[in-house]
């Protein structure tokens, strides 16, 4: 399958509460001189590959540490679960007329650039392709349009469901890097 950029967004989740994290939002959390959030936005942008690189805000404004290219889509339904900031980037993906997305997480500063391009560009007829990191399945992940109605809509899964249901939609790419995430505050602790 070959993949122009121009049809091709990065979709970053960063609209949750931070209930694990102690109070405050973890997406602005400084993580080796940076605020966490910034973290995966930089290597979406620095993969070079998409037309747009797009951060799901909701619980905390992000707009002061994000640079000016980067589209903020607000979820004012972010309570309801991580679901309703894929369906909130998915919508925006539409509006766009984009015919994929690469959606990632705001507290996983491990996964590097070179995972976002080469998910991004994987020569990989699925429309899921799940980045693998040591052969486990994590983040980012390539989502063709057409199986974005498949989708969740509600709930705390995004892709893993549709996975978990229909194995036959996802390949897989090897990444370096690591998808540990940051939850609490030990887990930022040992980051910096």
């Amino acid at each position: 399958m070959e993949l122009e950029s121009s049809r091709c967004a990065a979709v970053i989740l960063a609209a949750g509460g931070s209930t694990r994290f102690g109070g405050d939002p973890k997406q602005l959390a400084v993580v080796k001189g940076r605020p966490l959030v910034r973290a995966a936005v930089d290597s979406a942008l620095d993969a070079s590959v998409f037309a747009k690189v797009a951060v799901v805000s909701g619980a905390a404004s992000l707009d002061a540490v994000l640079p000016a290219e980067v589209v903020v889509i607000d979820n004012p339904q972010w309570a309801a679960g991580q679901a309703s900031s894929l369906q909130a980037g998915l919508r925006w993906a539409r509006q766009q007329g984009f015919e994929r997305v690469v959606v990632g997480l705001a507290d996983q500063p491990g996964v590097l650039s070179e995972a976002w391009r080469l998910v991004a560009t994987a020569d990989d007829d699925h429309p899921i392709v799940v980045a693998t990191y040591e052969g486990r399945r994590g983040n980012p992940v390539r989502l063709d349009m057409s199986i974005w109605d498949e989708l969740p809509t509600e709930g705390d899964e995004g892709a893993r469901a549709l996975i978990g249901r229909r194995p036959e939609l996802a390949g897989a790419v090897p990444c370096p890097g690591t998808m540990v995430d940051i939850d609490t505050q030990e887990d930022l602790d040992r980051w910096n």
